[in-house]
């Protein structure tokens, strides 16, 4: 693994999310279906970082790449210190709407609670990020909350829906019929869609190699 300078002087910063502790388990349970065959896997928001040790110490077999905007990153290599696997690796710097990865470069991609906290076109660009970085057969497994022809499925989000338009207009639920749209411009086709707890999904698409 890759040397992560910035832990040498983090580890006071290393965050905690309870949102991630609590719903790592529900995920786990199908990234173990569906990544079984992946080697490699890039996460987009890596956030606080525990997903991502959480998932690589769980999924030994892959290489598990994690990225985020730059100010995040002393936090997520304060847990990648903490926790010292040898398939973690220290975060990219990506900003959806303005970074490149390199193509077919990875055969899964995984992102947690982004979608609906980015505005809608940076929504549409990750998916056109992915959509390159994955080879053909890749699969890309996104979580949150989501909209199913236009409806909410509990009142519960949909009272967080106007909470985070409250924080700032550009976010908000996203439908996942617009989702899956931005994915078939971009080579992916949604295959699965799992029902997890506290009226979250998760989506599972793939990259189809027909674009």
């Amino acid at each position: 693994m890759r040397a992560c300078w910035i832990c040498r002087v983090a580890m006071a910063e290393q965050s905690f999310s309870e949102y991630a502790a609590r719903n790592a388990a529900p995920i786990l349970e199908i990234l173990r279906r569906e990544f079984r065959s992946a080697s490699s896997v890039i996460e987009i928001g890596s956030g606080t970082g525990q997903h991502a040790v959480a998932f690589a110490a769980a999924l030994d077999h892959l290489r598990w790449q994690t990225s985020d905007l730059d100010e995040n990153h002393a936090g997520i290599c304060a847990w990648i210190e903490s926790a010292r696997l040898p398939n973690v690796e220290p975060p990219l710097s990506v900003d959806v709407l303005s970074a490149s990865l390199e193509d077919e470069s990875f055969d899964a991609a995984f992102s947690s609670n982004t979608a609906h906290i980015m505005g809608i076109e940076a929504v549409e660009r990750m998916f056109a990020l992915v959509g390159g970085a994955l080879r053909a057969g890749g699969v890309f497994c996104l979580y949150g909350p989501f909209k199913t022809g236009g409806e909410f499925n509990s009142p519960s989000n949909a009272d967080f829906d106007q909470g985070l338009k409250r924080r700032d207009p550009v976010m908000g639920i996203r439908d996942i019929e617009v989702l899956d749209e931005y994915a078939a411009a971009s080579g992916l086709r949604r295959v699965r869609f799992y029902a997890v707890p506290s009226n979250n999904n998760v989506a599972v698409y793939l990259k189809t190699g027909d674009e």
